[in-house]
């Protein structure tokens, strides 16, 4: 698979690995799967966040 991400990001990810030991590739995998973890279920907790306001009123 082939993914496409912006010489910038690439660049920091790469010192960071320089620097502290380990893969970029590894580290940017952790940084998506962190997002993905964040954002499981978000559209649900807006949806009864807005359904309780409602109840409210």
């Amino acid at each position: 698979m082939t993914i496409r991400l912006d010489n910038d990001v690439l660049d920091w990810y790469r010192k960071q690995a320089q620097e502290h030991g380990g893969n970029y590739q590894t580290a940017i995998n952790a940084a998506l799967r962190e997002q993905m973890t964040a954002q499981d279920g978000a559209l649900e907790r807006v949806l009864r966040r807005v359904i309780r306001k409602e109840m409210l009123v």
